[in-house]
């Protein structure tokens, strides 16, 4: 009993400092507490609360606001999801907020609190740029909930006018959104914070908006110009898997900062049929990053060029034990985080590592003496570094190791075998390979006059290179190293019938953004690193390189434009495989020059049919596609 006494009070106390934003455990140690508590009484009251106490003015949710039921491990993930089809999208690791909309002009703006009653932060809420004031095309009242929170850009801002105003430093990105919501004064600092929407309740089902899946709540959102997560529809394992991989990379490397994904049933119909618990509705599961925690000293920070030309710090620390690895190297991400924290040599911070990723750094536990200081001079070719936003860089498009990453990111990602860093390196000092395109004007003689080479591994490198001039052209476009081109990326514009190097360069802006995955920001990079890489293109297909042709099972529907909408029999990835199979092309919206509205339903009130009746569209169902033309 006296332990049970203990962990409610333990939880009570810490779940108080992390929305406060002042949280003094992991959310691992947590957690720990928590399950001890559900082992010695499953049915304490503490388990049960949900956020923390309202402290200024009560105002209460129509309908609560709960936490997510979550898990660790991805067995029970995977027992969770049954044979539902889910929509994933990576957890916030930021402040809950409600956004209370009527007549499309926003009204009122509330906390979480205690998942019943919130806390009016419409006056700091109004300050965000990046949430709309005002829903022009709504008229029904309706409630967006969301998150709020700072990316690390931002943070680098917000920190320097803080203590501009002789204001306390901020700590950290997370904790300063809870220290801004609950201030009084200096309300413009909310500026820097962003709001980013994860669902929309409506009182009732209107005519208007009437959604039968959480894929068409968020695209609602987007249409409606909030910031919503990249989402994705998974329906096997292997999706989930893919998911959980590309979102630890996020983890590691993302502009803000996450905690974790959410799933959820994509079907909103089986929401209404699960219901909730007095914690977490049942529809729902946070799958979280279990990481481990320890204490180290920095010795040195290190500066690595990578091919874009940016300065990333490493740290080099104390070695300690995580996980049964030796851990001796920490990232520190980029010049925003060394310069928001202050970091030093000799100073005692804490550091994370979740799943198989380089650990990061965490927080600060005990400041040196030492000066903070970064390199003004790119370590690799002495000019001058520039700092933009979080980033330091090297704008010497000559830097000698700017070249060494970029040559040996192509090299990798075409498939050269044997050419390592190091015997690139000795190419590069013979000045044989300065450039992309120098590697296929190499010949077996160039090579033998390399430390220990031979004629065997000569000629086996030789052939590799040679081998590698025929490639399929989503990895060639990845090797590039196009802002934005990584290898999903580059499959879907060639699965979207841009399947040649000559489509790609007639590529606009406006076609782009018509694929999946695309906005206007991502498309806009992408089609000026390509721009960039015109010249290097040029004279690798001069030098022999040639495109594997994708293999479709007919070209019945080249050129032929699809956009798919509503209930269907099969699964939506299977029509969308079967007409890019057969040469067709799948639009993500309803826009002018599209051919053909793939639905089963003719009387629905959704947007993508409303489009396709304005813009004089041909709407045909799901068992039309497959009969409409010959296969055989």
């Amino acid at each position: 009993m006296n332990r049970e006494r203990e962990l409610e009070n333990l939880i009570r106390k810490h779940k108080s400092c992390y929305y406060q934003g002042t949280p003094t455990i992991s959310d691992l140690e947590y957690d720990k507490l928590e399950d001890e508590l559900r082992v010695i009484n499953p049915s304490n009251q503490v388990l049960q609360i949900v956020g923390s106490k309202v402290k200024g003015k009560k105002i209460k949710h129509d309908k609560k606001m709960l936490s997510l039921g979550k898990t660790y491990v991805i067995d029970d993930l995977l027992k969770w999801k049954l044979d539902k089809k889910l929509c994933a999208t990576k957890k916030i690791d930021g402040n809950s907020c409600s956004l209370i909309y009527k007549k499309g002009k926003l009204t009122l703006a509330k906390t979480r609190g205690d998942g019943e009653f919130g806390e009016d932060i419409t006056d700091n809420v109004i300050w965000v740029k990046s949430l709309p004031l005002n829903l022009s095309k709504i008229s029904e009242n309706i409630e967006i909930r969301g998150e709020l929170f700072c990316t690390e850009e931002k943070f680098l801002k917000l920190s320097d006018e803080m203590c501009s105003r002789d204001l306390d430093k901020p700590t950290s990105p997370r904790n300063i959104v809870a220290g801004l919501l609950g201030r009084k004064d200096n309300l413009d600092l909310n500026k820097h914070i962003d709001f980013m929407a994860f669902d929309l309740i409506i009182p009732s089902q209107t005519d208007n908006l009437n959604f039968k899946t959480e894929e068409e709540k968020f695209i609602f959102l987007k249409r409606n110009n909030f910031l919503i997560p990249d989402y994705s529809i998974c329906e096997s394992e292997k999706d989930i898997k893919n998911i959980i991989n590309e979102s630890y990379l996020f983890f590691n490397e993302g502009n803000y900062a996450i905690d974790g994904i959410v799933f959820t049933y994509n079907n909103l119909k089986l929401h209404d049929e699960l219901g909730y618990t007095a914690h977490h509705p049942k529809f729902k599961l946070a799958y979280k990053f279990k990481g481990t925690t320890k204490e180290t000293t920095i010795l040195n920070i290190d500066w690595q060029v990578s091919r874009n030309g940016v300065l990333t710090p490493v740290a080099k620390v104390e070695p300690v034990d995580i996980n049964g690895a030796n851990i001796s190297s920490v990232t520190l991400h980029n010049w925003g985080l060394v310069h928001t924290q202050n970091l030093k040599i000799e100073d005692k911070i804490e550091i994370i590592r979740s799943g198989e990723v380089i650990p990061k750094y965490l927080k600060t536990i005990k400041e040196s003496n030492n000066s903070l200081s970064y390199p003004e001079v790119c370590p690799s070719c002495n000019q001058k570094t520039k700092i933009d936003g979080v980033w330091l860089i090297c704008e010497n498009s000559k830097c000698p190791l700017k070249i060494e990453e970029e040559i040996l990111y192509f090299i990798k990602s075409v498939g050269i075998e044997d050419l390592s860093k190091k015997r690139l390196q000795q190419l590069m000092k013979l000045e044989l390979v300065l450039t992309i395109d120098d590697l296929y004007k190499l010949e077996q003689n160039d090579l033998l006059k390399l430390e220990n080479f031979k004629e065997k591994l000569s000629s086996k490198i030789i052939k590799s290179i040679n081998s590698s001039k025929t490639i399929k052209l989503e990895k060639f476009l990845t090797a590039l190293g196009i802002k934005g081109g990584g290898l999903n990326k580059c499959e879907l514009i060639i699965n979207n019938g841009y399947d040649s190097i000559e489509k790609i360069q007639k590529l606009t802006i406006e076609k782009l953004i018509e694929i999946d995955g695309f906005a206007a920001l991502s498309a806009g990079d992408f089609l000026l690193g390509l721009k960039d890489k015109q010249k290097l293109i040029s004279k690798l297909i001069y030098l022999g390189f040639k495109f594997k042709k994708v293999k479709k099972n007919s070209q019945v529907l080249e050129g032929i434009s699809f956009c798919i909408t509503g209930t269907l029999t099969r699964k939506r990835s299977e029509i969308v495989s079967f007409i890019k199979y057969n040469g067709g092309v799948v639009r993500s919206s309803v826009s002018k020059g599209l051919n053909f509205l793939i639905t089963n339903d003719t009387t629905s009130n959704s947007s993508k049919l409303k489009n396709a009746q304005k813009f004089d569209v041909t709407i045909i169902s799901e068992e039309k596609l497959y009969t409409h033309w010959d296969f055989n």
